[in-house]
């Protein structure tokens, strides 16, 4: 029995419409500041607020301030509004608003320019299939998360060590 590649594995276990949706949850996440900005909000509430997650419907949204959170609520119905109008597949329903300590904000994945990255992620995909003809080559370098690579790496190494 042949070894397969982690990178083959894994793209044969995520499917593209669970990449699709997975695109949907994330922009979902990244668009907060913009939905900020849409409803007049001062930049300092979105600085001070982030979306958690969101679960059965409800928008969960962390804000370390008091203040921000007022804020928040005071439009709720138009935050609700426009998460409705931007994700209709998430069927959300709701907004719920928790203040939280101020050191618990999550950290956001920078880019070597230091911000946070903005817009659509391009997704290549890659062919599975078991024919030679078919086959790509995949490089450990073409991720280009370091962490994730030294995972992967470490993945392979081990289902290869298994199948011996």
């Amino acid at each position: 029995m042949q070894a397969k590649r982690v990178g083959d594995i894994l793209t044969s276990i995520f499917d593209k419409s669970m990449v699709e949706k997975t695109c949907a949850y994330s922009s979902l996440f990244s668009c907060w500041s913009d939905i900020i900005e849409k409803n007049n909000l001062p930049a300092t509430v979105a600085a001070h607020s982030w979306i958690k997650s969101v679960e059965k419907g409800l928008v969960w949204i962390e804000v370390d301030h008091p203040g921000c959170k007022q804020i928040l609520q005071t439009k709720e119905r138009k935050l609700l509004y426009d998460f409705q109008y931007r994700f209709p597949d998430m069927c959300i329903s709701g907004i719920s608003i928790m203040l939280c300590c101020s050191n618990a904000r999550p950290e956001i994945a920078k880019n070597k320019s230091g911000f946070a990255p903005v817009g659509k992620t391009e997704i290549n995909y890659i062919d599975v299939s078991n024919t030679d003809e078919n086959k790509q080559d995949f490089s450990y370098e073409s991720i280009k998360d370091p962490y994730l690579r030294k995972i992967l790496i470490k993945l392979e190494k081990s289902i290869i060590e298994r199948n011996l």
